[in-house]
């Protein structure tokens, strides 16, 4: 027998595009709330970013299944009427418009908090309400510029952007973190509020070690896939060419290392290697040690004898590899051009099998 989902019966309205709010509206249809997704005429613009998943686009199809679409063009009297309709029975509302693009529209946060005491309201933005940079259009990368982050991604010779939208996916999680928040309180009190998550606020935070250790006098550099204050953490190549990660997090599993893997239990107490601090301070000759002994083994060879001395390790894969990786686990979602698998959502559910919804084609307001 199907267990309810934990928010059937609530109503969403998310008037939303790329990443960010989708992300975190698609984590609440998952739990059975309704999520009506507001579209401009001409659709969501990640409709179009790619057409990797059956002819769609990947981001898209990601981010909206459980979802109905309705086309409603908030610029005019009509479409404002409607979303007026729409938030008379809805619990959330979820946008990442434009700075105060709501607010010229007749819908800012003060009067949807007087005319909707119980809605929970969500903005998402760049840089926050108010502040220098504001009104300035957002986006992952620039973001991802602007905060510092590509400072530290990437090897020695340049800045890099994190492989995927890590600012857009972090701030959706956020988001979502938060108005489940809200709805406890909303359970608590019977009253609603009113949310402004910034990108800028999310990765800022992130960033706090970094920014950290920078004000400490030990600003961070690029290490490539060395970790910077932890030493031996970084990959080494096998004899016939493989990439491994190895992380050692202490001086006993270093200790352990040098016994059971490198074969010489003095370098576990020898003083430019016995403590983190030194290994760091001497990371060259830490490094060259592993190196050596990797050179000398298979991948095969090294995996067998990490695990025997309880290292923790990984292999260095590419999409490939995770695409045929034994822990992946997927699940399968409809869309217009027929069934995509996709990497399934993180959580499970202990004795309550989750089901998806689909994904809706421009204007399909049916259940899915």
């Amino acid at each position: 027998m199907t267990q309810e989902l934990p928010l059937t019966g609530l109503k969403v309205i998310a008037i939303e595009q790329a990443v960010a709010a989708p992300f975190a509206s698609a984590r609440l249809a998952d739990a059975g709330a309704e999520v009506i997704k507001i579209e401009r005429p001409g659709g969501d613009f990640a409709r179009g970013y790619d057409t990797a998943a059956a002819g769609q686009s990947s981001y898209f199809v990601w981010l909206n299944r459980g979802k109905t679409s309705l086309v409603c063009d908030l610029a005019t009297d009509a479409g404002k009427a409607t979303l007026e309709e729409l938030l008379g029975t809805a619990d959330i509302l979820i946008q990442n418009l434009k700075h105060k693009a709501l607010n010229r529209l007749g819908f800012g946060a003060e009067r949807l908090t007087q005319a909707y005491p119980r809605l929970i309201s969500c903005a998402i933005n760049g840089y926050g309400e108010s502040g220098p940079m504001a009104e300035r259009k957002a986006y992952d990368l620039l973001i991802q510029a602007e905060s510092g982050l590509c400072s530290i991604t990437g090897g020695p010779s340049e800045p890099s952007r994190v492989g995927l939208s890590v600012v857009d996916i972090a701030t959706g999680a956020t988001a979502h973190a938060a108005i489940l928040e809200a709805l406890i309180q909303r359970g608590i009190t019977g009253k609603g509020t009113s949310i402004s998550v910034s990108m800028f606020d999310v990765i800022a935070e992130w960033l706090t070690v970094p920014l950290l250790n920078h004000e400490g006098g030990n600003s961070p550099t690029r290490q490539g896939m060395m970790h910077p204050s932890i030493a031996p953490y970084g990959v080494f190549e096998t004899k016939d060419g493989k990439l491994v990660l190895i992380s050692v997090q202490s001086d006993r599993e270093w200790r352990r290392l040098c016994r059971e893997f490198l074969g010489d239990e003095r370098l576990g107490i020898d003083p430019p290697f016995a403590t983190n601090v030194a290994r760091v301070q001497n990371r060259t000759k830490t490094d060259a040690l592993i190196a050596a002994k990797f050179s000398e083994m298979t991948v095969d060879e090294v995996t067998q004898a990490l695990l025997r001395s309880d290292v923790a390790l990984a292999n260095v894969n590419d999409m490939a590899g995770l695409s045929s990786h034994p822990h992946l686990r997927r699940i399968t979602v409809q869309t217009p051009n027929g069934p995509v698998s996709i990497p399934a959502p993180a959580p499970v559910i202990h004795g309550a099998p989750r089901t998806y919804g689909g994904v809706p084609e421009l204007g399909d307001t049916s259940a899915t």
